[in-house]
């Protein structure tokens, strides 16, 4: 019996015994958890507690009415009142054992809801500017919005990862006069770009330009780097995500809402919901009265686009490609930023917060020898994407940026990311598969195949603890989904690595010496297989591998 299905054995049993007052119990009042005791049984619900005030009950003798029904009901081995009302329920040991062959039967599939079914879901993360490699904030959104996409795409969502080349304005401008100023061994412009990076791309524009570039006219000179050397770093943008096991559905270019006439569609639609207005000779939009501190100049009095008129048109642009939600994941600088954009939403006659949430993400500090590591070799100013990828690997990177929760700050200490000891929460998760791995190569070799399967036998308590560990994976992913909490996941991993070493050691799988293959032995093998199997899709969902040896 899963969470689900004792969720709702409970509801209806509660139901039944409050009789005519049914119909004022909901799905949301019954709760299960698991006791931080286990010696308290395998799950605890409050729900009497809970709706015992609310029907006039006395909380206890509810409780108790309730356990009584339910030691009733099969796979329910005992129902106990605890304290002032709280129930504990202990599954018999078929009914919680048969969850390792349906998780092998669904094999990747276990862990899948319907939470987004059919939802066209936007997933716009990482939008570094094209003035640079990414930094190490960026790669944390890398690894945090992927690993979200992976699970809007678990609970059926349509999704599709986005990123935004912010290839307008001043940004651009001082790029390209800091190529410039590398090409002519010049020091980068004070208010430009240095780095090892700059005189690289400015060296690549010389090799790739058809012709003299010493005989052009400055602006003209300046134009041929800006164009050749965004394209450059656009494709070293590009390369270094694939690389990172990151790839993005839709590059939309900022250029194309100016050039395309988008923001001038945005404004008229606006103003056609009343919303726009002129003053002080620009154009306003009123997001005072969705919630925000002020209103917005859209259009500046020299006819210039602000910087929210981007934003109108690709909110726009967004819907009329017809995502229902679109999410933005931002850095920590972009907090004052997120009440004018959903006083645009509501300008626009949607929701705030459910068809654009905006999530905003801390600070990275990689620690070396006990000190921050600040500064990188190649960009010259901060630390990169290729930077924690050269000394850890991607799947280190990646697990390590998305264990922690996004709106903390993150310190990675990469001396403890580079060894191969269980200190290391990436190696003892993927140590964890590599084992199940091996003992299904060795269980081959021994003859104990999953032929036969009695889940009565599975009653050693720490069968009991990975069976329980295992019954909690799709409400773990449910809840990181719904959240946008992808480190649920990983912390969901190294419980389930833990309670999978500890049977390990406590349970044989494969029979001692001349001992025959018992049916012990096969069942326990699909307990083994369906460990392995709920770590795979776990790390999966984190764009991690799960390697079979280590």
């Amino acid at each position: 019996m899963n969470p689900a299905e004792l969720t709702a054995t409970l509801l209806d049993v509660v139901r039944a015994t409050v009789g005519d007052r049914a119909g004022e119990v909901e799905v949301e009042d019954v709760t299960l958890e698991r006791p931080r005791n286990r010696d308290h049984g395998d799950w605890a619900s409050n729900v009497a507690l809970k709706l015992g005030k609310r029907l006039g009950l006395n909380p206890r003798e509810f409780s108790a009415s309730l356990a009584a029904a339910l030691v009733q009901v099969d796979g329910i081995a005992k129902a106990e009142v605890a304290g002032p009302g709280f129930l504990n329920i202990t599954l018999d040991a078929a009914a919680a054992g048969l969850l390792a062959q349906r998780i092998v039967e669904q094999g990747v599939d276990y862990g899948r809801g319907v939470l987004y079914d059919g939802v066209p879901i936007n997933l716009e993360f990482v939008s570094a500017n094209p003035t640079g490699p990414i930094h190490i904030g960026g790669t944390r959104w890398a690894a945090v919005g992927d690993s979200l996409a992976r699970l809007f795409q678990a609970q059926g969502g349509l999704v599709t990862r986005e990123y935004y080349f912010n290839d307008h304005g001043a940004q651009i401008d001082r790029f390209a006069r800091s190529l410039v100023a590398g090409y002519r061994g010049e020091p980068a412009p004070d208010d430009g770009y240095g780095g090892q990076y700059i005189l690289d791309i400015a060296a690549r524009v010389v090799e790739i330009y058809p012709g003299d570039l010493d005989s052009l006219p400055p602006d003209v000179q300046q134009e041929e780097f800006r164009k050749l050397g965004v394209e450059l770093m656009f494709g070293d943008i590009k390369a270094s995500l694939h690389d990172f096991g990151v790839d993005f559905d839709v590059y939309f270019h900022e250029n194309e809402l100016h050039d395309s006439g988008a923001v001038e569609r945005a404004v008229a639609r606006l103003r056609e919901l009343g919303h726009i207005y002129e003053a002080d000779g620009a154009t306003w939009l009123r997001t005072s009265e969705f919630g925000d501190d002020k209103d917005r100049v859209v259009i500046k009095s020299d006819g210039e686009g602000a910087y929210i008129s981007g934003d109108l048109a690709y909110y726009l642009n967004k819907r009329e490609r017809g995502f229902e939600r679109n999410l933005i994941l931002l850095g920590a600088d972009h907090h004052g930023y997120v009440k004018r954009l959903m006083g645009m939403t509501a300008a626009f006659g949607d929701i705030p917060y459910v068809n654009l949430e905006i999530l905003i993400g801390q600070l990275v500090n990689l620690i070396k020898d006990g000190e921050p590591v600040r500064m990188s070799k190649r960009a010259g100013t901060v630390v990169t994407m290729e930077d924690l990828v050269d000394v850890v690997g991607v799947d280190a990177a990646r697990y390590a940026l998305v264990r922690s929760s996004m709106d903390s700050q993150l310190d990675i200490d990469l001396d403890l990311l580079t060894k191969k000891t269980n200190d290391n929460p990436v190696f003892y998760v993927q140590y964890a598969h590599a084992r199940t791995q091996a003992v299904a190569r060795n269980a081959d070799q021994a003859g104990v195949t999953r032929g036969r399967f009695d889940p009565a036998l599975l009653d050693h308590e720490t069968e009991s603890i990975l069976l329980g560990v295992l019954a909690e994976f799709p409400r773990v992913t449910l809840q990181a989904a719904e959240l946008r909490e992808p480190h649920r996941v990983a912390r969901y991993l190294e419980q389930l690595a833990g309670a999978y070493h500890r049977w390990y050691d406590a349970c044989r799988i494969i029979p001692l010496g001349d001992e025959p293959v018992g049916v012990i032995h096969e069942t326990r093998r699909w307990v083994n297989d369906a460990t392995g199997q709920v770590l795979r899709t776990g790390l999966g969902l984190l764009g991690v591998s799960a390697p079979e040896r280590m």
